[in-house]
């Protein structure tokens, strides 16, 4: 690990003590999660990311930290608030954006997905094995021609006998490859969408990983076909009734995306603000001249004003206030400022900030993946413009009434 690393146990991002608005329990397992990152994830995983080669060795480490699953209760899984989940997924993304979406994809996407439209049998049958990461999961929504517009998915599902028969493919699936069940999401001869659990070693399930990735190396995710897989009727998830379904799923995981965009920044901040009190030029530290102080404060304001809205919308869900439109402006505005923030922070550090020792290059990289996934900016935008105006610019203004 580079020695520009700061003291991972000791970030210089708490400006405003918003620590002192959290649980302590919270921070308890915030701090678990952090320093499992400072001994196990930050010290390897640029060798990782460099091959794009993903750390199994580390999956059974992170499930004796107990955190799998998340917010969801019973079944041996964590049952932890909405601001522990995201002061959790902030830790991963401070440390590597590859294992948070890692966690990500089979805490909060796959086992949300379960707990949140499986029966009580479904919940039994899968959660305790993947809260223990026996098993892992994966989310299969996304398909080659449907991303923002996922809700045209064309992956179908046909009933026969007691079962179902699946057809179609799926793209940019985190975990893909490796998961020993994956939700796929298609539509059955009625319209109506559902998920299905297609477990490892179904017949006509083929995950490829992609390949050619500038952003997550270290993670991998799955091209899936689908070519006549058959599963049976008990795979599919008996509380999904249509697309408004899944959402919920999605509205529920999308605020852990603002922690996340929060957590590079605040690590690439941290960075930053170490190499340029140990980078000299023109015989001081560059941390002295005040184009470099201008930038650090200016950095510093925008991660503080992230940290108070993550932690204000996780306070909200715990509530159970959150909306879709909240959801989607945290997303949009944190991974906004965090994009900035990390590209002021790999300019700090000159001709370094392009070798992936000083990591903040890796940062650099992983931000456009997460700026991108769980919604674009400009989607998200427009969730939240539909809410504030009433007219919907995605499908097309409502009409008008006179």
């Amino acid at each position: 690990m580079s020695t520009d690393a700061p003291d991972a146990l000791a970030p210089a991002t708490d400006f405003y003590a918003v620590d002192d608005l959290i649980d302590p329990g919270d921070l308890e397992i915030r701090d678990r999660v952090r320093a499992f990152c400072a001994r196990e994830v930050t010290p390897v995983i640029n060798d990782y990311w460099e091959r794009a080669e993903f750390p199994a060795h580390l999956v059974p480490k992170l499930a004796d930290l107990g955190i799998a699953g998340g917010t969801v209760k019973g079944h041996g899984s964590a049952g932890m608030s909405a601001v522990a989940a995201g002061l959790v997924a902030a830790e991963w993304a401070r440390a590597d954006g590859s294992m948070g979406t890692f966690h990500g994809v089979h805490s909060f996407l796959a086992m949300q997905s379960i707990d949140l439209l499986g029966s009580e049998e479904q919940k039994e049958r899968w959660l305790p094995e993947m809260a223990r990461m026996e098993k892992i999961g994966a989310f299969g929504l996304t398909e080659p021609d449907h991303g923002s517009d996922a809700v045209a998915l064309g992956t179908t599902a046909t009933r026969d006998g007691d079962g179902f028969v699946l057809n179609g493919a799926k793209k940019w699936i985190g975990n893909g490859s490796i998961a020993d069940l994956v939700i796929i999401w298609a539509r059955d001869e009625e319209g109506d969408v559902g998920g299905y659990v297609v477990e490892k070693g179904t017949p006509g399930f083929t995950a490829t990983v992609m390949t050619g990735k500038t952003a997550l190396r270290a993670v991998w995710q799955a091209e899936i076909t689908l070519d006549n897989s058959r599963v049976g009727s008990e795979n599919k998830l008996a509380n999904c009734r249509n697309f408004k379904d899944v959402s919920q799923v999605l509205d529920r995981t999308r605020y852990t995306v603002a922690w996340r965009a929060l957590g590079v920044a605040q690590s690439a901040y941290e960075l930053a603000l170490a190499h340029t009190l140990q980078r000299e030029q023109f015989g001081s530290p560059i941390a002295g001249y005040q184009l470099v102080q201008e930038k650090l404060a200016r950095m510093l304001a925008e991660i503080t004003t992230m940290q108070l809205m993550c932690w204000r919308l996780s306070t909200l869900a715990d509530q159970g206030r959150m909306t879709a439109a909240m959801a989607s402006l945290a997303k949009m505005n944190c991974c906004k400022k965090a994009r900035t923030i990390i590209a002021d922070a790999r300019d700090l550090f000159g001709g370094d900030g392009i070798l992936l020792e000083h990591h903040i290059a890796r940062h650099h990289a992983d931000i456009e993946a997460i700026y991108t996934f769980e919604g674009t900016d400009h989607v998200q935008a427009l969730i939240v413009g539909r809410e504030v105006t009433g007219l919907s610019a995605i499908t097309g203004r409502r009409p008008r009434k006179d």
